[in-house]
C-alpha cells in the first residue's frame, strides 16, 4: 500500500509523539478508512483516506514549531503524569500545537529542554545512535580527585554496562555549609536514565544539583528558570545539521 506510516502521519498531525502513536496503534485506538488497526506497519495517504483516533478524524500536518525551556526544580518531563505531578508542558501557556519534550529531563534536575512537534526531528535528536551532545554542570560532595575524573571520562559500569567514553572536567571546588562540594562539567553522547547522577555515585560523589546548560548546538545562559522562547530559524537549521542524512531508526531513546 503507497502512502506513510500511520505513527509518522499521527506525529505529523500533531496528535501524538511517533513512540505514543505507536501505542495509539497497539491499543486499537485508531481506524483507517473505518478498520482498526494494530499493526504498525500500515501506511495511510493523508490526503485520501479517513484516519481516526478515539473516533476523531485527524487534520492534516501541523506547522512545526520548536521551543527551548529552561526546566525548574519539581516537574516530570512529560505531557501527562499519572501521579499528577506538574508537567513542563504547563509551563508553556499558549501554545495550541500538540507540542511533547525531546528526551528527558528527571524531575529534581534543571536546564535546557527541547520540546517540538516534529516527530521525525525530535527522533533523530534522542536516537542513541546519532550521538548528539548534552551538556551538563552537577554539583556533586566532596572533590573527585584525578582518579575519578579518568574513571568518569573512560566509562563506569551502570546496571551491568559501561558507559560511553565522555569529557569530565572540574569547574569549580567550594560550595555548602562547609565548603565540601564540587562543580564539573559533563559532555555526554548519550542519553541513559539519570546517566550523570549514576556516574558520579559509582565513583563516590552523589549529585547535589544537576543542570544541563545545552543540547546538540542549543545553549542559552540568559533563560531564567521556568521561562521558554521558540527557537530561531537559525537554531533549527543547526538542530538538523546534527543530525542531516540521518533517519529516526526507530523509536527515540528516553
Amino acid at each position: 500500500m503507497s502512502g506513510i506510516r500511520l505513527q509518522k502521519l499521527l506525529s505529523a498531525a500533531g496528535v501524538a509523539s511517533r513512540r505514543a502513536a505507536e501505542d495509539l496503534i497497539r491499543q486499537g485506538r485508531v481506524t483507517l478508512n473505518g478498520r482498526t488497526v494494530t499493526e504498525l506497519g500500515t501506511k495511510a495517504d493523508p490526503a485520501r483516506d479517513d484516519v481516526r483516533v478515539d473516533g476523531r478524524r485527524v487534520k492534516g500536518p501541523e506547522p512545526h514549531r520548536y521551543f527551548l525551556l529552561n526546566k525548574p526544580r519539581g516537574y516530570v518531563t512529560t505531557r501527562v503524569d499519572p501521579r499528577r505531578r506538574p508537567t513542563v508542558i504547563e509551563l508553556l501557556p499558549g501554545v495550541r500545537e500538540y507540542i511533547y519534550p525531546v528526551g528527558r529531563l528527571d524531575f529534581e534536575s534543571t536546564g535546557l529542554l527541547l520540546l517540538t512537534n516534529d516527530g521525525d526531528l525530535a527522533a533523530r535528536l534522542t536516537h542513541p545512535r546519532h550521538e548528539v551532545e548534552r551538556e551538563y554542570h552537577a554539583w556533586v560532595l566532596g572533590r573527585p580527585d584525578d582518579h575519578d575524573l579518568d574513571r568518569l571520562r573512560r566509562g563506569v559500569l551502570i546496571e551491568g554496562k559501561r558507559t560511553a567514553a565522555a569529557r569530565v572536567e572540574l569547574l569549580r571546588p567550594g560550595r555548602g555549609r562547609r565548603a565540601d562540594q564540587t562543580q564539573v562539567s559533563f559532555v555526554l553522547r548519550e542519553g541513559r536514565n539519570r546517566q550523570v547522577r549514576k556516574m558520579c555515585e559509582a565513583v563516590g560523589h552523589p549529585v547535589v544539583d544537576l543542570e544541563r546548560v545545552r543540547f546538540g548546538p542549543i545553549t542559552d545562559s540568559r533563560l531564567a528558570p521556568g521561562q521558554f522562547r521558540e527557537l530561531s530559524a537559525d537554531e533549527v537549521r543547526r538542530l538538523k545539521r546534527e543530525v542531516e542524512g540521518t533517519s529516526p531508526a526507530g523509536p527515540p531513546s528516553r
